[in-house]
């Protein structure tokens, strides 16, 4: 499963670690657009295989942020 981007953004902090266990609805990321900060939650429980996103890059709509598996 991937958790995706629902807006183009700034990533501010990677809230988990490759290998971490997480829930349906935990807090992954958080995102800074047009100066609100918001966060990505999960939609599913899983286990993260890979993070594709590291603090100040710069995102769109749409894009991978991490895979679980």
């Amino acid at each position: 499963m991937e958790i995706k981007s629902n807006m183009a953004g700034t990533i501010l902090e990677v809230l988990v670690t490759e290998g971490e266990s997480v829930e349906m609805e935990q807090d992954v990321i958080c995102i800074e657009s047009m100066k609100m900060q918001m966060f990505i939650a999960s939609e599913d429980d899983g286990k993260v295989v890979e993070i594709k996103v590291t603090a100040g890059d710069f995102v769109n709509e749409g894009d991978v942020l991490i895979v679980l598996e």
